[in-house]
């Protein structure tokens, strides 16, 4: 979601005027748009505003001015502090209120500018139409989540879970449709809770969306994320097996596989309530790959606990995912809690899982050679002659391909795994045609 608003941010300012530059030190506005998931995430902001305003001085003293925004989720939670531990920002404004960037530049030339309110109005309905280079492209169907998770700032930075309509997801999904791309992936920060109203008012389910933007010309592929496992529907699960664009992968968060630890967290599921879901998923779309998320080190996990979530990693085999160690949060339950595990354990725990992770990880990548698949072609290889694209499962693969291929959607044999990517050869049928 910050990769969508920052494209959107980009259209907002374009239309004023502005380019987007590659380097820093041409810019005359400088954007951050942060995270505030993981404190890791929300000090590096701070690191980066020391590097911007040495760079701030010596365009001054340049006879140039350079405007520093820092936009996002930490801007919506840390506003104040930002202001005062960093003088040389300009505008802070949060994930609501970007579309009204231009003003708030304008504003920042006589005083520092702050919104941080969840404003009433649409913000979809102020940005300006899309533009996106690539065939690839992230659409936000949902914002905010009513969920409050315990380790979890979202509610409190994104606001309770609001749905765009469904006229107004097609509309910008027949926009970017329009301009080349053949993937979109709807996004939310609990996107399959969405029930947006359809063009006759009634609410939508994510799997109605879907249907929707299948059926729109060019759009090849459709994938969706993040999911909690409570929105996981039945229509939704047998829509895996019924949209034929809609890609065999799923990232399905589950945080832990510890009944005592997801009750202290709020997830309101159980290890063996997910391990079912997934059986279920399964049954709908055999050859689904499974992505998801892990915490490991939330306060009060005892080594009972850890082995829980092994165990069920161990189940069920998972493509890829993402671990962290528990992060606290202001302003969360979870950061109150008094029995917070020692880093150095958190650190154990955290390599122990990666490492079974990986295995997981190398052994779906290492049966895929051999086998035939598609790949959507995205962008240049690495090397010269090659491009690079993903298999509907997202593995990304790279071949032998003139760029013309980009944006088209190649029959190729995998023959070749490497650390983080397959490599795979053109059908003779296909590279003859």
């Amino acid at each position: 979601m910050n990769a969508y608003d920052a494209a959107r941010m980009a259209d907002v300012l374009g239309q004023q005027g502005y380019a987007a530059t590659d380097s820093v030190e041409d810019a005359d506005v400088v954007i951050l748009n942060t995270c505030h998931i993981r404190e890791k995430a929300a000090e590096k902001v701070y690191s980066e505003l020391g590097r911007l305003r040495v760079l701030k001085g010596e365009r001054r003293a340049e006879g140039r001015d350079t405007r520093i925004v820092v936009a996002g989720c930490v801007a919506q939670a840390e506003g104040a502090e930002i202001l005062a531990r960093a003088p040389a920002v300009d505008v802070v404004v949060g994930p609501q209120s970007y579309h009204r960037l231009p003003e708030l530049l304008e504003q920042s030339r006589g005083k520092r500018v702050v919104d941080t309110e969840f404003p009433v109005e649409d913000k979809f309905d102020r940005l300006p139409v899309r533009r996106n280079k690539g065939v690839s492209a992230f659409l936000t169907v949902q914002e905010g989540c009513d969920k409050f998770c315990a380790f979890c700032v979202v509610p409190y930075t994104r606001g309770a879970e609001v749905s765009r309509s469904v006229p107004a997801v097609l509309a910008e999904a027949r926009a970017l449709a329009e301009g080349g791309v053949r993937e979109i992936t709807l996004i939310g920060q609990n996107v399959n809770a969405y029930h947006g109203a359809g063009a006759d008012g009634e609410p939508a389910t994510l799997a109605d969306l879907m249907r929707a933007v299948a059926g729109i010309p060019g759009i090849a592929r459709i994938r969706y994320t993040t999911s909690h496992p409570n929105d996981m529907g039945e229509d939704l699960i047998r829509a895996h097996a019924e949209i034929p664009a809609l890609m065999p992968y799923l990232h399905l968060p589950v945080q832990s596989g510890s009944d005592r630890v997801l009750d202290a967290m709020n997830r309101r599921h159980t290890g063996d309530a997910y391990r079912r879901l997934i059986d279920r998923i399964r049954a709908s779309r055999p050859d689904i790959a499974l992505s998801s998320d892990f915490i490991v080190g939330f306060p009060g996990e005892t080594d009972a606990d850890f082995a829980d979530t092994m165990r069920l990693v161990a189940d069920i085999g998972f493509e890829s995912a993402f671990s962290f160690k528990y992060s606290p949060r202001p302003g969360t339950p979870a950061a109150e809690r008094a029995d917070a595990v020692p880093e150095s354990v958190k650190s154990e725990r955290l390599a122990a899982l990666q490492a079974l992770l990986d295995r997981q990880r190398h052994a779906y990548q290492n049966a895929a050679v051999g086998r035939t698949t598609e790949i959507l072609v995205e962008k240049p290889g690495r090397h010269p002659g090659q491009v690079a694209g993903k298999t509907p499962h997202m593995l990304a693969v790279q071949v032998d391909a003139p760029a013309a291929s980009i944006g088209t959607i190649l029959p190729v044999r995998i023959v070749e795994a490497g650390a983080n990517s397959l490599f795979g050869e053109i059908l003779a049928e296909a590279a003859a045609a």
